[in-house]
């Protein structure tokens, strides 16, 4: 797996590296980056690079690959297809599987399936057992085994007493908690968010206070209890962007993250009753997105997930009503980060490669990627003046839920290189 990328830019926002070189990787490892030539073998593969970006390999802190128990779906080895041709090298898995990763031999059963695929998987455990928000899960022994944090994702913990117990019991360690932040008596057979477009279309509306309400708790309990860690998920409204900004400026140890359906869809499309518009949290309405864009923008909002969460085609095509929660977006994060964030000026290509690379990895405490000669390879590559029409046809993933199909976006993933290995995106 010998490749020669030749004048490639190369932007590493940690190392202040952003520059043209000539780029060769030779058996996974970094053999050569300066702007002279190199003097390669005749084993290696040249690639004109002109018009693509080397950035540490992205890391998507937020996926559903479904496995064990709901295969149909998804399954590891699909989802990390589709990581990585998408252009991400790693992904964290959450644990609302069947059964629930709460248990050291679930943990166990995911990093052997995983095992020597390009794509890193780290793995997040439910923070009640079952994710049932009653008793804590054994988050001591569950770290001992390699868990990088702790979520009910999809099942918010309503109880305080419980969180404030989990937060004490996860202090010992400084273990990361997360949270899906939803106080479930307000969104009760929701559909969309509240407003006047779920007015008109006589549709359950999820109010934004509803997730403003667990977020404020959270983070009043997290510095009650000795300012602990803690990790707002897929937040979505112009308050959570607010409460976790005031957060951040009193020094609690808040991080954050956005999905990229959040911050360019908006609830008017809910109209169209494509069940590819349902999620949760819901579209918002495009005040949200100003904000979700301000906060990309100074810095309140860490990094960029997906929340990728794959249906079948038959639980989708019903009535919008009864259609679950959730879309796919592994392999269209980064074309729609580039097209409504970078091509428009929110933030800058060296912002959105943090978000996408550098702090979901700082926040979990994985290893930073270094891209200097003698270093092993952890590489995304993309073109990100590059327009295509997405088609969904081209997608690892075993689902098709997603509501950009046939879109056309600018930025393209090419190549991920990780683990001596090397994946040649097919979108």
């Amino acid at each position: 797996m010998n490749h020669y990328f030749k004048k490639i830019r190369v932007i590493s926002p940690e190392q202040k590296l952003d520059k043209v070189v000539n780029l060769w990787v030779k058996d996974g490892v970094i053999k050569h980056c300066n702007e002279k030539d190199a003097e390669i073998d005749t084993n290696t593969t040249v690639i004109p690079s002109e018009k693509l970006v080397a950035a540490p390999g992205f890391f998507d802190m937020h996926v559903h690959l479904r496995e064990p128990g709901q295969e149909d779906k998804e399954d590891i080895q699909s989802g990390c297809e589709a990581a990585a041709n998408g252009g991400f090298t790693g992904l964290c898995c959450m644990p609302n599987t069947e059964p629930a990763i709460d248990h050291p031999t679930v943990v166990e059963f995911i990093k052997q399936k995983a095992k020597d695929n390009i794509v890193d998987v780290s793995i997040s455990a439910g923070i009640t057992v079952k994710r049932e928000g009653k008793y804590l899960s054994p988050m001591l022994e569950l770290n001992d085994y390699g868990v990088s944090f702790f979520t009910d994702d999809g099942n918010a913990v309503q109880n305080s007493n419980i969180m404030k117990r989990a937060f004490e019991y996860a202090g010992s360690k400084d273990l990361l908690l997360a949270q899906h932040c939803e106080d479930l008596l307000l969104t009760e057979g929701f559909s969309m968010n509240e407003g006047m477009i779920s007015t008109k279309l006589g549709l359950k509306g999820y109010p934004s206070v509803a997730e403003e309400i667990i977020l404020y708790r959270d983070i009043t309990l997290a510095e009650y209890c000795g300012n602990r860690r803690y990790h707002a998920q897929h937040i979505s409204t112009a308050g959570a962007v607010n409460i976790i900004r005031k957060a951040k400026e009193q020094g609690i140890r808040v991080t954050c993250e956005v999905a990229p359906h959040h911050f360019s869809l908006s609830d008017t499309l809910i109209e169209s009753y494509d069940t590819n518009f349902k999620m949760n949290p819901p579209l918002r309405t495009e005040k949200d997105i100003e904000a979700l864009m301000e906060g990309l923008s100074d810095g309140t909002i860490d990094c960029i997930a997906t929340d990728h969460a794959p249906h079948t085609l038959y639980e989708k095509e019903v009535e919008f009503e009864k259609a679950p929660n959730g879309i796919i977006g592994l392999e269209t994060a980064l074309a729609v980060s580039m097209t409504y964030l970078v091509h428009t000026g929110v933030i800058t290509i060296n912002q959105l490669i943090e978000k996408l690379s550098v702090n979901p990895r700082k926040i979990l405490n994985l290893p930073e990627i270094i891209i200097k000669e003698g270093e092993k390879t952890n590489l995304t590559i993309f073109a990100p003046n590059e327009d295509w029409i997405i088609d969904s046809d081209l997608f690892k993933s075993k689902s098709r839920n997603t509501p950009y199909n046939g879109m056309k976006l600018k930025g393209k993933p090419k190549f991920v290189i990780n683990n001596n290995q090397i994946y040649n995106s097919n979108l």
